[in-house]
């Protein structure tokens, strides 16, 4: 057993306590822990860093961050000095005795277990509230940054006569302060009296007076601070009701001052300011009165007054002075918010005209050739097609288009105008990339390739696009550029270019080819540091050892162009559409930026995310708007920004050169933002006017479109943006680019369109358009053309209703769906025409196994005269009831290779139609088991023609009145059944064809 006597009886051992190198080795793990903490606090910072370095955009980043440096700092010190303070002090002027109450016997125990950690305990909640305050303080740099480089508007509010940037700049930055000084106040307020109850200079249960003299004098300074700060609340309130949102039972939304703001509310602040004023002298006296009393007695007279004064008057002029004649004492204040709103969403120039919605030209051949001049309809929807150009013009698995492509404008070579040209880029898809790791994924596949466009107005015989620019490399009408594309819509994740490692261009016949990335966008892995810091930063380890970073390694990421152009700006609301142009031989990204406020008085708001929704933005989050104020009541398209897909490079031109808020950020971002001199004129060419700042003022004119105030009272002239008809999401319709002559006009400009219709009704109460046009001096312009509203003229919704109920055009839709096809309507496009609308929409046909849509049909309507054609042109001679004479077309046409014109017969018949359909679409299944190419095209042409002929014969036979009408139908079902089917057969069978290479005469380049 072992011995339990006195001592030891042999050396004395240390129990629990470790040997020095232990403790040695946990010191070092301890060092090495904190420095890991360290670096990866650090990486964020310097990545940072390095990439705005990268971009040349580092002063953004240096403003931004000392600023929230700054205000961290200032405003956490300036928190923890009062805090501190005040608990120090309250501790200063505790009292020497405290009675023995059992209250004080109780809190003798904390007193003693506080005391020999009292300097802790008060740097530790003053470092608390230090780093709250301060934090907090840091989110308003933009805030301060407003405030401290404001620029004037020039324009005074109608109620105090200030300037505009009051309330833009100055108003949010003082409310601040006012906040500030709330949380101070009252932290500190608690701080004391916790102090002053701990060490007895207040008292709840023990006998004699509740609170020293010291502490009644400490309390009351503070009570009288945080009275003064509700004093100064009131009058800040004042100028608040200019700014004010409510809800307005005649408009609903409203922002300003009404009848019962400038006539009730703003008085009784006023009052409330005095009031509040004599109560915090009250409470400022009792430093030498030492008692409670009349500050008490002030602080329930503020509070009752704050009842009385601030929230039953009101309600009393309300109920009694405006309901019972609301319209002539609101009249003024709505003028007022009218005008306001009006300038602050730039639409005060609109210009509203009556337009008649019935044509007074009996001259049909005339008004045939005013159809053409009208406009360039759009049949190529770029919204649809996306699918075709994958098909047709993919390539390989790992490039992709996005899912709507975009609307540009290219000069035709033929004839040198320019011409709506459907244009999509053939972007990196790393979920078809062969074999996914980690070196294919961030170091093989890193860049798409080429320009794919199309003419917006036509299609090929097939009914696919009219490629100008197609193929890979891609080659047409667009010349020499620069094709790679390293930054773009799809490219969300990073890649290391330029080292040792090979990066895949594109392939062909011959194989794969490679580059290596040539410019100096991204940052330089060279550096150890930035090696490892982009290890942490990215959580990749790989990026720290790998053998494939070497010399010259460069790491790309924050590749979209609204991310690019966010982050060097990150004081503008991004468009939510970036579009690509070929600008001076490079593929440059577009993006409209915005400039916006919460601050303009008496201009209502709206939400940017729920105005520029529409059938698009919901079923695709890229074309969200980016906004950084989500409510704004001032937005302005105040910068032009560009993206070299290649480089990166982000370049800003100032395009509002008036805007106040854009010369303020440019004060506070010196250098960032070039002049509107510096556009190229090859860059103008592709400007445009942006679609989220047209959509936010289609949603403000449903109301805002009329000037004066009784009408705008009255809700008569309500509109609203009618709900897609072409699809049955029931969003709102998107507005459509379109190069279309408005009326008055000589000629036609590219435009942005959209419809309305009344509130709660289908029937259509206006058409709007703005000239989108940039570089022009009618740019911005913004024409209303208002239905009568005696009369009810289709909309949008009406005109698809009656397509689709039509009884010819059903049965036609009918065997367009036949087999396993379906039918996609495209852009239903709205042109004013002789004082009636145009309506006309393209019908594609999605068929067979590869599920892409082709333009089979062609739906028009004019004057109640509907028609459903194979060709835009043959629609428009069947409504207008007149052809068009059309100079010869030579054989080929650049795109559909060699083309013969469609055989003529004097007096074509439906069997005649139907056996020639059959015969070439035998011949054709004969070439295409052969894989003779030529046949098979040329087989294919016939069979369109056929098509044609089959339709003549029908449209001829419906004219019979003498009982043949039972067998027309029959005809006319049949020629559709087989004659459709065995196009769509033929379209669909080729897995070449799919790919693109049907050969010259598919057409598909």
């Amino acid at each position: 057993m072992p011995d339990r006597g006195g001592g030891p009886t042999g050396p004395r051992m240390r129990v629990g306590r470790p040997s020095r190198r232990v403790r040695t080795l946990l010191m070092t793990l301890g060092v090495l822990a904190v420095l890991a903490m360290a670096f990866v606090m650090f990486a964020g910072f310097w990545t940072d860093w390095l990439w705005y370095r990268s971009v040349k955009y580092s002063s953004v980043f240096t403003t931004t961050l000392w600023t929230k440096v700054g205000l961290f700092f200032v405003f956490g010190l300036l928190m923890a000095v009062a805090v501190g303070v005040n608990i120090w002090l309250a501790h200063r002027l505790r009292p020497p005795l405290s009675a023995m109450s059992m209250e004080q016997q109780n809190l003798d125990r904390y007193r003693m277990g506080v005391a020999p950690y009292k300097k802790w305990i008060l740097l530790a909640v003053t470092a608390l509230v230090g780093l709250i305050a301060g934090a907090s303080a840091a989110g308003q740099w933009r805030t301060w940054l407003m405030w401290v480089n404001g620029v004037p508007f020039g324009e005074k509010d109608p109620q105090f006569g200030l300037d505009v940037s009051f309330f833009a700049f100055d108003l949010p930055w003082y409310r601040f302060l006012l906040g500030f000084g709330f949380a101070a106040a009252v932290l500190s307020l608690i701080a004391a009296a916790l102090t002053h109850y701990l060490y007895g200079g207040l008292r709840i249960t023990s006998p004699g007076a509740r609170a020293t003299a010291a502490a009644t004098g400490h309390l009351s300074v503070l009570l009288g601070l945080f009275v003064t700060l509700k004093a100064v609340a009131y009058w800040l309130d004042r100028y608040g009701l200019a700014v004010k949102s409510s809800d307005f039972k005649a408009t609903g939304n409203w922002t300003g001052l009404r009848y019962v703001d400038a006539n009730a509310y703003l008085p009784a602040k006023t009052i409330l300011f005095c009031i509040a004023v004599i109560c915090a002298v009250l409470f400022f006296a009792t430093l030498w009165r030492r008692t409670w009393q009349l500050p008490v007695i002030g602080f329930g007279l503020m509070v009752l007054s704050a009842i009385l004064i601030g929230g039953l008057y009101p309600a009393i002029v309300q109920k009694f002075q405006v309901q019972p004649n609301e319209q002539a004492k609101e009249a003024p204040y709505v003028e007022k918010n009218l005008k306001a709103t009006r300038e602050a969403y730039g639409i005060a120039t609109t210009k509203v005209s009556e337009y008649p919605g019935k044509s007074s030209t009996q001259d049909k051949t005339k008004l045939r050739a005013d159809a053409d001049e009208a406009a360039s309809i759009r049949l190529i929807d770029p919204n649809v097609v996306s699918p075709t150009f994958q098909q047709l013009q993919q390539m390989r698995n790992y490039y992709a288009f996005p899912s709507n492509l975009d609307v540009d404008r290219y000069k035709d070579p033929a004839t040198g105008k320019l011409q709506d040209t459907v244009i999509g880029l053939r972007e990196l898809n790393l979920q078809g990339i062969p074999k996914n790791n980690w070196i294919n994924d961030h170091f093989r596949y890193t860049h798409g390739y080429g320009v794919v466009a199309s003419k917006g107005t036509d299609a090929d015989s097939q009914g696919g696009p009219v490629f100008t620019e197609s193929d890979l490399p891609s080659k047409g009408s667009l010349g020499d550029y620069e094709q790679r594309i390293y930054y773009g819509e799809k490219t969300s994740q990073y890649s290391i270019v330029g080292g040792p490692q090979a990066e895949i261009d594109y392939a062909d016949d011959s194989g794969e080819k490679t580059t290596s990335y040539k410019g100096n966008s991204g940052v330089n892995l060279s550096n150890p540091i930035n090696r490892a810091a982009y290890a942490v930063a990215f959580s990749e380890p790989q990026i720290l050892y790998s053998g494939a970073i070497g010399e010259g390694s460069r790491i790309l990421y924050n590749r979209t162009p609204k991310e690019r152009v966010e982050a060097v700006a990150p004081w503008l609301t991004i468009d939510g559409d970036a579009y690509p142009a070929v600008v001076d031989g490079k593929i440059q990204w577009i993006v409209d930026a915005y400039t916006t406020t919460n601050g303009y008085p008496y201009a209502s708001r709206t939400t940017l995310g729920d105005t520029t929704a529409d059938s698009l933005t919901a079923a695709n989050n890229q074309r969200a708007v980016v906004a950084q104020q989500n409510q704004v009541n001032y937005i302005r398209n105040s910068v032009k920004a560009t993206v070299d897909a290649y480089t990166g490079e982000v370049s800003l031109y100032q395009w509002d050169t008036k805007d106040p808020v854009l010369k303020t950020w440019m004060k506070a971002f010196p250098n960032t933002v070039k002049a509107k001199s510096e556009i190229s004129p090859k860059l103008m060419e592709h400007l445009r006017y942006p679609q989220d700042l047209f959509k936010v003022q289609r949603e403000l004119l449903t109301r805002y479109h009329v000037k004066d105030a009784e009408t705008f009272l009255s809700g008569s002239e309500v509109w609203q943006v009618p709900s897609d008809p072409t699809n049955k999401s029931g969003n709102a319709v998107p507005p459509y680019y379109l190069s279309m002559r408005m009326p008055g006009d000589q000629a036609q400009a590219f435009s942005l369109t959209t419809t309305f219709t009344p509130n709660g009704r289908d029937n259509l109460s206006a058409f709007m358009a703005v000239n989108a046009e940039a570089g022009t001096s009618d740019y911005g312009k913004i024409d209303i053309l208002k239905m009568p509203s005696a009369e009810t003229i289709d909309g949008p919704k009406q005109v698809q209703s009656k397509f689709n109920s039509n009884e010819t055009i059903a049965e036609k839709i009918r065997l367009l769906r036949g087999g396993d096809s379906e039918v996609e309507y495209g852009n239903l496009l709205t042109v004013p025409l002789d004082g009636e609308l145009l309506y006309a929409e393209p019908v594609y046909v999605r068929g067979g196994g590869l599920k892409y849509p082709l333009l089979r049909k062609v739906l028009v309507t004019y004057a109640g005269k509907t028609a459903f054609e194979d060709t835009l042109e043959k629609a428009l001679n069947v409504v207008f009831g007149a052809e068009k004479e059309t100079p010869a077309v030579p054989p080929g046409d650049g795109n559909t290779g060699t083309t013969p014109p469609p055989p003529t017969s004097d007096n074509p018949t439906v069997q005649q139609a139907l056996d020639d359909a059959q015969k070439a679409f035998d011949d054709g299944q004969a070439a295409l088991k052969k894989g003779d190419w030529k046949a098979y095209g040329e087989a294919q042409q016939k069979l369109q023609d056929a098509l044609k002929l089959a339709d003549e014969a029908q449209s001829k036979a419906t004219s019979d009145k003498n009982g043949d009408k039972a067998a027309d139908g029959n005809a006319d079902k049949s020629a559709d059944k087989s004659a459709d089917a065995n196009a769509d057969k033929a379209a669909y069978s080729s897995p070449d064809r799919a790919a693109g290479k049907s050969g010259d005469s598919s057409g598909s380049g």
